[in-house]
């Protein structure tokens, strides 16, 4: 089954509750710094992994202690209920071991 689109009203809800989280678009964004490349590699992997499982992977980039990541579903052509979950699950991360 495929994901549809939330309306703005919904995300308008839901992006409020993340906090750090910025709505861009199409797109759910937020940058994240840590300590140095390791960290944010390692945070990365650990993303990679919760990512795989939901079968929803992130638009991200890394530069040295910097991952700014960009979340949106294409085959919706906007935001589900799939970039809210990935969204707290890398929260859910970074807040167990990496803040």
């Amino acid at each position: 089954m495929r994901p549809t689109a939330l309306s703005k009203e919904e995300i308008s809800s839901r992006i409020d509750k993340l906090g750090q989280w910025k709505l861009d678009g199409i797109h759910i964004t937020r940058e994240i710094k840590f300590k140095d490349f390791v960290g944010a590699f390692g945070f990365m992997s650990q993303v990679a992994l919760e990512a795989e499982k939901l079968n929803h992977h992130p638009e991200w980039s890394n530069v040295y202690n910097t991952v700014n990541i960009k979340l949106s579903t294409h085959d919706a052509k906007g935001l589900t209920e799939l970039d809210f979950k990935l969204a707290e699950k890398i929260d859910k991360i970074f807040d167990n071991g990496f803040r």
